[in-house]
């Protein structure tokens, strides 16, 4: 039996559209809104931990770097592990890294926590991209992947908003720390309700989309 074969033979009708779209693009969101949202914060960041501008920049390159360098192999670890798997732990271990950023307590543990966001939130595009691609049949892909598009352009529209805001009107707390560490709500019913609602799709599939899956 070919690839096609067998992925359209095993394909099981999705219950849970709607509640797995949302999911979906919250991830997509979060991980575009942190890649913007310290930008606006950088000047209060370098007064609060007294740091030097060079030093505070490696917020933002921290993030950027790790984030590029794990989109890659994103997709090998979906077909090794399983892009159900790989999803649920990215999103999880982004949140958990949000957190840690909004306990970090100098230079050294921003730069070290926001790698780890970085890490984690590579894999959350390209895999909420493919999840949209299961779940939505052949004809309605279009109409998909036109919603997937406003996450990817919305998160780094508000990053700059949601961190100015929260520079500007918390002042209790270390700017850069509420900026990075904002995204935990919406990582939330990520982490929460994909796990059982999401399908998992065949082998067959998952490897037929190759670095995107």
């Amino acid at each position: 039996m070919s690839a096609a074969a067998y992925a359209k033979a095993t394909e099981a009708p999705v219950i849970h559209r709607g509640l797995i779209t949302v999911c979906v693009m919250l991830a997509t969101i979060m991980q575009a809104l942190d890649t913007t949202i310290a930008n606006v914060a950088l000047p209060y960041m370098q007064g609060s931990l007294g740091v030097t501008l060079d030093q505070v920049n490696w917020v933002l390159t921290s993030y950027i770097v790790a984030a590029a360098i794990m989109t890659a192999p994103s997709g090998w670890l979906a077909v090794r592990f399983g892009r159900k798997k790989v999803f649920i732990i990215a999103a999880a271990g982004f949140t958990i890294a949000s957190l840690l950023c909004g306990a970090a307590q100098g230079i050294t543990d921003m730069v070290a926590y926001r790698l780890l966001q970085g890490v984690f939130g590579a894999a959350l595009v390209p895999l909420s991209q493919a999840v949209m691609m299961d779940i939505y049949p052949p004809e309605k892909r279009g109409q998909a992947m036109a919603i997937w598009g406003m996450g990817v352009m919305l998160g780094p529209i508000m990053g700059p908003t949601l961190g100015g805001w929260l520079t500007e009107y918390s002042p209790n707390i270390t700017p850069g720390a509420g900026c990075s560490s904002s995204t935990c709500p919406s990582a939330l019913p990520p982490c929460s309700a994909s796990w059982p609602t999401c399908p998992t799709p065949s082998p067959a599939r998952c490897a037929s989309t190759g670095w995107a899956s």
